[in-house]
């Protein structure tokens, strides 16, 4: 029974590891843009887009047509179409004038690159919402592994402590303080642990996978976002402007508007229908082969509504570019001072702050454990310890976060 109950629990520890998968943030970026359903979906809006293009090129079919004797009086005889029957055909065909066709390609090829724009746009915002899960999850992990050793040491504590308060070796309230700070503990690694749970969800999400993800991150991957850049609006502008596919996004539309109005215009000018028919019998003359041409009136409808509509589609885009430019500037302003308050808050801290509280907790634990130090002080330094352990890596995730929303910003890697 015994050996069965460890190879169940071996098996369920292995399936536990399984469910787990360490990976770089170059590995799910590369399975991101492989497996991503909203990519993959977007797709298809390409796909689209060059079908509009195609089918924009092609002309009408041509329009063929027959007229056959159903029935002449004169010789009393239904479907008469023989040689000395009667019998017309036509073909017709219709001929684009003022340009209608060339705007129209055009305007399907400017549709078609501004659904590539926005795809690539979708894909700069997933691909930073996937960069700051993948570090929220690793900071967090490390916070929790951070409270897990302290946990651990607090159990045991709490065990051998709740032995000698049994003997009465010592006061009960000792069991209890640490029992308390315990609870702390735990209630605190709770809400990393829920934040952690949305993260990992996301993390899940965008790479369409259905193990947990573990971020593995070198000290050079998270130390690159502390390097010092100038800020220079001008320069990050005329980056953005060239880098960021919602802008170039917008330049697009207008482009597409532009056209817009020129098609508007050009499907005021009436089009020709050419054609031909053979008229064996009912023409001024037997065997008729004619020429037919036909072009409607533009007396009443020069779609005067539409090319008006056009043109205010055509203004408001224009407006909302320059809007965008404006909000532009405030984006990059405000990403490089965010990111640039973290790096300054975090770059106080000394190098060596790190090792230095952790010799510092090794030497009270072992203190406490040899009675140098009470217990009062001991629980205050663990508090204490556990903040500040938390806080830096907080200090250190917003760093990171702020410089990824900055290279997203100006959509290029300043780091």
């Amino acid at each position: 029974m015994k050996k069965l109950f460890a190879l169940l629990l071996f098996a369920l520890l292995n399936q536990a590891a399984i469910a787990q998968k360490s990976l770089t943030l170059q590995d799910c970026e590369s399975q991101f843009l492989k497996k991503n359903l909203f990519l993959l979906a977007s797709q298809y809006n390409l796909d689209a887009s060059k079908a509009l293009t195609i089918q924009a090129r092609i002309w009408d079919n041509p329009t063929l047509s027959a007229e056959l004797n159903a029935y002449n009086p004169e010789r009393d005889k239904f479907f008469d179409i023989g040689k000395d029957g009667q019998k017309v055909f036509a073909i017709e065909q219709l001929i684009y004038l003022g340009g209608k066709k060339r705007n129209e390609v055009k305007l399907a090829q400017t549709n078609e690159k501004l659904a590539e724009l926005q795809f690539n746009d979708l894909l700069r915002t997933l691909k930073l919402q996937l960069r700051k899960s993948f570090f929220t999850v690793y900071y967090n992990t490390k916070n929790l592994d951070n409270t897990d050793k302290q946990l651990a040491h607090i159990e045991n504590l709490i065990n051998s402590y709740s032995v000698q308060a049994q003997k009465g070796n010592i006061p009960l309230k000792d069991v209890v303080r640490l029992q308390s700070l315990y609870l702390n503990f735990k209630n605190e690694r709770l809400e990393v642990i829920n934040n952690n749970i949305e993260e990992q969800a996301n993390l899940k999400l965008l790479l369409n996978e259905t193990e947990n993800v573990v971020p593995v991150v070198s000290k050079d991957d998270s130390d690159k976002y502390l390097k010092v850049i100038a800020f220079d609006l001008k320069n990050f502008e005329e980056q953005a402007i060239a880098n960021r596919p919602d802008y170039l996004a917008k330049q697009k539309e207008i482009d597409a508007n532009e056209l817009n109005v020129k098609l508007q215009k050009s499907l005021s000018v009436p089009d020709i229908t050419l054609g031909a028919n053979y008229d064996q019998r009912s023409g001024a003359f037997n065997n008729e082969a004619n020429l037919t041409v036909g072009i409607p009136l533009p007396l009443w409808n020069q779609n005067k509504g539409n090319i008006k509509y056009a043109k205010t589609i055509l203004e408001q885009s224009k407006i909302e570019k320059q809007n965008f430019e404006l909000q532009l500037k405030t984006e990059i302003t405000s990403a490089w001072t965010k990111w640039d308050e973290s790096r300054q808050n975090y770059s106080v801290i000394k190098p060596t702050v790190n090792s230095d509280f952790e010799a510092v907790y090794n030497g009270m634990l072992t203190n406490f454990q040899k009675r140098n130090v009470s217990l009062l002080e001991f629980t205050d330094f663990m508090e204490s310890y556990n903040q500040a352990i938390i806080q830096l890596n907080e200090l250190k995730k917003k760093v990171v976060i702020a410089g990824e929303e900055l290279n997203s910003t100006i959509n290029k890697d300043l780091f």
